[in-house]
């Protein structure tokens, strides 16, 4: 004996709405996401045309880099970086990195907040080194 589905109807509509409700933000923001930051460089990194790695590295991979970096110099005490190229830094993101992208707010800051990311970074590091030396 088959039992008769009562309000097929609705239970059909009901179904419908629940998906268009469920999907409604993905398909209304199509296409409008804010374009991607320009980060701000300093005059310094500008005249020095290079950083560590590729600017396409460093975009995707400089939290990996970093984390590669503390674990190097914190467990192994390793302080010297080679790059690619064989060209050496001192693991540092205060006397490395803050050294040519000293502004926080117009390089670091504007990426972050875009991606809406909290890195830890600056619970350790200081914001410009150069200022308390």
């Amino acid at each position: 004996m088959q039992k008769k589905l009562y309000n097929k109807n609705v239970v059909i509509a009901g179904l419908i709405i629940l998906a268009v409700l469920a999907t409604f933000p993905f398909w209304y923001n199509h296409g409008k996401a804010a374009p991607a930051p320009k980060p701000e460089l300093t005059e310094k990194a500008k005249a020095a045309k290079e950083c560590i790695r590729s600017t396409a590295y460093m975009k995707t991979e400089h939290m990996q880099l970093l984390d590669a970096w503390r674990d190097t110099v914190v467990r192994d005490g390793i302080r010297t970086y080679v790059n690619e190229v064989g060209k050496e830094f001192d693991m540092s993101l205060s006397n490395t990195c803050l050294d040519c992208h000293s502004n926080k707010e117009k390089f670091c800051d504007v990426c972050h907040d875009y991606a809406s990311v909290d890195p830890y970074c600056w619970d350790c590091h200081i914001e410009n080194p150069k200022e308390n030396e």
